[in-house]
């Protein structure tokens, strides 16, 4: 009896026990908990991967950009630009000076250079550097498609350093336009050429900086810096926005080794569209002038010249008989916006005026004794007029600018070339193609309009000449603007 007492209670505890093992588990069987997954940074390290999706509206970050698109839309209106320089070969026999006999020359290529351009109508018109063209004897443009064809320059501007070309095609795929005003820091971009000889070669980068000054050679002093890589060969290529528009001309580095090292910097869209605009229609860039000395205002200079303003334009010497003495600006006025656009520094400010030409109406927000108030004027040309002036040359002449060759094989730091002559007073006075001008009368000359000015300035005096021929010599003529 007392054995029983102790087993009937320990089978029914056992019984018991299993009953709630069995029940237990099929419970956690049907409440089954979904664990996140984990991706394992190092040993024992676990931690959950979050899935987030982005909401359609959001953008921005690096991996919701895509540039597909903009390159597909860019890569056949970029061009190739081969340049050729020829160079004189004697041949013949070596017996023929004994026999008296002349060598015989032949023209042959003596340097090729290579470059982008940026086709921007249907009927063969296309955008390339100045310095990627200058000094050239030939132009071959390759299309994306491989055609070849010998191009033509309709002019060029050694000033932004912009060339206009012109190929015999039509039905060509020419890039969109679009708007350098409207570009932002931080914005994807694409630069697209030739880099190496490399042909249709994209990549990418953001705008790094705007309204960039260089200085040295670069007259330009407002670039868009970018830190897309651009090397050599992609000088006069096109500089994109996300949508595939143009927004600059791809023009140069800035390195200690000549190659590519972090930024780059392209010709804004609205100056070069202005230059090719010009060198089309007329054969020359119009420049306008306000006629003023200025100065970027800074909180330190501001409070040196007891000026109300914090940034602008300092006004510091209105020029008599200038457009801006016709408008009423005043000396200490601060110009703060051109045209609705603020401008707080002198690269900005020139950008903007670029887009302009004499007889062109602008309006000014300036700051006037601490208080606003708005000027209108019509700019003029450096003359102090506002015609536009054709391409029919002074005189009968029709100079440029010297190239960097010609300024070292002349030792000149001054000086413009004659490169078409016709009936004329130069002419007539025994001046031919090739010579340098390097002064009217007390005139220095250092650029075309630097000739214009000073022959303007003598009325119907007399002129005196001071010239190198193509030699290198120093020569002097003198004539009268009388009849």
């Amino acid at each position: 009896m007392k054995i029983t007492k102790f087993i009937v209670p320990l089978i029914f505890g056992l019984m018991g026990g299993l009953i709630a093992f069995f029940v237990a588990g099929e419970w956690k069987a049907d409440s089954r908990v979904s664990f996140a997954k984990h991706e394992f940074i190092g040993p024992g390290m676990p931690r959950p991967v979050v899935h987030q999706v982005l909401d359609e509206g959001e953008s921005g970050g690096a991996g919701s950009v895509d540039l597909r698109m903009a390159a597909k839309k860019t890569v056949p209106a970029v061009v190739n630009v081969k340049t050729v320089q020829m160079g004189k070969e004697y041949y013949g026999s070596p017996l023929d000076f004994w026999f008296g006999i002349q060598p015989q020359v032949r023209e042959v290529p003596r340097n090729m250079g290579i470059g982008s351009g940026v086709i921007i109508t249907e009927d063969g018109y296309i955008i390339t550097n100045n310095h990627v063209i200058d000094g050239s004897d030939h132009l071959i443009v390759t299309l994306n498609d491989k055609r070849e064809f010998e191009a033509k320059v309709i002019g060029s501007d050694p000033n932004t350093d912009i060339a206009l070309l012109k190929i015999d095609a039509e039905g060509l795929q020419p890039i969109e336009y679009g708007n350098s005003d409207d570009v932002v820091l931080g914005e994807w971009v694409l630069a697209v050429g030739n880099p190496y000889n490399l042909t249709s070669t994209v990549t990418a980068g953001i705008i790094s900086a705007k309204a960039r000054e260089l200085g040295g050679k670069m007259n330009l002093g407002s670039f868009l810096q970018t830190d897309a890589a651009v090397n050599q060969g992609n000088s006069g290529g096109a500089l994109v926005n996300s949508r595939g528009q143009l927004i600059g001309i791809n023009t140069a580095i800035q390195s200690p080794t000549g190659s590519y090292s972090g930024y780059s910097f392209a010709v804004p869209v609205n100056i070069a569209r202005k230059v090719v605009g010009d060198l089309k229609e007329y054969g020359k860039v119009q420049r306008a002038v306000i006629g003023i000395r200025m100065g970027e205002l800074t909180p330190s200079v501001a409070k040196e010249l007891d000026v109300d303003a914090q940034y602008g334009i300092y006004v510091g010497e209105v020029i008599k008989g200038g457009a801006a003495a016709k408008a009423g600006l005043k000396e200490g006025d601060v110009i703060q916006q051109l045209n609705g656009y603020e401008v707080k520094t002198v690269p900005e400010f020139q950008e903007q005026l670029a887009k302009y030409a004499p007889g062109d109406a602008i309006q000014f927000v300036v700051n006037r004794a601490g208080k606003k108030k708005v000027v209108d004027l019509v700019l003029q040309s450096s003359f102090g007029d506002i015609a536009i002036s054709e391409s029919d040359g002074v005189l009968g002449a029709k100079v440029e600018t010297l190239t960097q060759q010609e300024r070292y094989r002349y030792r000149l730091s001054k000086g413009v070339k004659i490169k078409e002559l016709r009936d004329g007073k130069f002419k007539s006075a025994g001046l031919t193609e090739g010579y340098i001008i390097l002064k009217i009368n007390d005139t220095v000359v250092h650029h075309p309009e630097d000739l214009e000015r000073a022959i303007k300035a003598v009325g119907d005096g007399g002129i005196f000449v001071t010239a190198v021929n193509p030699r290198g010599r120093v020569e002097y003529f003198a004539f009268s603007l009388q009849d």
